[in-house]
């Protein structure tokens, strides 16, 4: 887990969300769990690369249709069999299906998991996955944007590579709530029951304390406390629909809701022109998602080739174009030029001034846990 980091205040340029990301990928600090004392296995590579490659990731993290990034994959490594499984919808929900596992230092058959940066580093500090050598990906070497290469929860990359990065912000139906401009907005009765927030905890509350004035670098623990309070109320009074985490989409799409905190690039896979993501008023929280290889992965070798075959930027330019994240590799705009202008791709100082990165709960580690079991107690209601 992260201790709180500076906002974007000072970062210039999509330099300045790279830069931004550099510390959203800062996690330091406290875990929940233990850390473990063993050495940590090193993850083999191939040759062979081939055989079943079982990969946990997000929703809407890769391109679709005919010539996508599986395939592709599948013709350059012949023999292997991708099942691209998005079943990760919570960092916390996902730990808790697969923790049991990892503690028997099996991965239930996974080989990759997608998961964000305060996430990799507990899972790393329980001693659940791999060491990486970047001799064994050298696309990721070579292209790595220089602001990844090292954040304080991995300052030597050792156990993770970045996915995407993105903005967590406002998913406004512009037609049924045109005037969403503000967290705060969420609250106002005339949208009772038709507004959702996210169970990831790092992305609610601090939105919520930017939105009441509080930079989230200075935050208390009581004021991380006092928003969870405003949340039960929310709850209690029906406005709030429900918490979620990827499945706001269909929400938005058939119009059950007409607001959310959401995700930047999620706007690619709701099926409602009316629906588009809005930098809030007060900024967005700024955030990366890595690859990790955890302990007891069957196919090692193709985890590392999957990493490597991502970052060459003709692979990257697709995905990147579907999912509208922001990417990790350098170069992507040399192979699709039309990226460089996407906001939600390649946002500039301006859109992100008043941004700040994914912060972790202040205090100790017993301080950190009794926000989570407050957030904890109010969402799963």
């Amino acid at each position: 887990m992260r201790t709180p980091r500076k906002s974007l205040r000072a970062v210039l340029a999509l330099g300045a969300l790279g830069a931004a990301i550099t510390l959203t990928a800062c996690g330091g600090g406290d875990t929940v769990g233990g850390a473990s004392d063993n050495k940590a296995e090193v993850a083999e590579p191939g040759p062979p690369v081939d055989g079943e490659f079982n990969i946990s990731t997000w929703v809407g993290y890769i391109d679709k249709g005919d010539g996508n990034t599986i395939s592709k994959f599948e013709e350059e490594y012949p023999g292997t069999n991708v099942n691209y499984t998005e079943d990760v919808n919570d960092n916390s929900d996902f730990f808790g299906k697969v923790q049991p596992l990892l503690d028997e230092g099996e991965s239930g058959g996974r080989s990759m998991f997608v998961v964000t940066d305060w996430m990799a580093k507990q899972m790393n500090d329980l001693g659940y996955l791999q060491e990486i050598d970047y001799a064994d990906v050298p696309n990721v070497d070579a292209n790595l944007k220089d602001s990844l290469r090292s954040p304080s929860f991995d300052p030597d990359r050792k156990f993770s590579i970045p996915w995407q990065s993105g903005m967590t912000g406002l998913l406004v139906n512009e037609r049924l709530a045109p005037d969403v401009n503000s967290v705060n907005d969420l609250f106002d009765p005339k949208y009772k029951g038709k507004v959702t927030v996210l169970t990831e905890m790092r992305d609610t509350v601090p939105l919520l304390l930017k939105a009441d004035g509080i930079d989230p670098e200075d935050a208390t623990k009581q004021d991380w406390l006092d928003e969870i309070d405003r949340l039960q109320g929310a709850v209690d009074s029906g406005q709030l629909r429900r918490f979620t985490g990827n499945d706001y989409v269909q929400d938005l799409t058939n119009e059950n809701v007409v607001a959310a905190i959401g995700w930047s690039g999620d706007i690619a896979l709701i099926a409602n022109d009316s629906v588009d993501w809005r930098m809030p008023t007060t900024g967005c929280i700024i955030w990366s998602d890595n690859m990790v290889i955890p302990v007891g992965a069957p196919n090692t070798a193709a985890a590392l080739a999957w990493a490597d075959f991502a970052y060459d930027p003709e692979i990257q330019a697709p995905i990147s174009d579907y999912v509208r994240y922001v990417s990790p590799v350098e170069g992507i705009e040399k192979v699709n030029p039309a990226l460089a202008k996407d906001p939600l791709v390649n946002p500039s100082d301006e859109f992100t001034a008043d941004c700040s990165t994914q912060p972790n709960p202040p205090g100790s580690a017993e301080d950190v846990q009794e926000v989570t079991e407050a957030f904890q107690a109010v969402i799963t209601q």
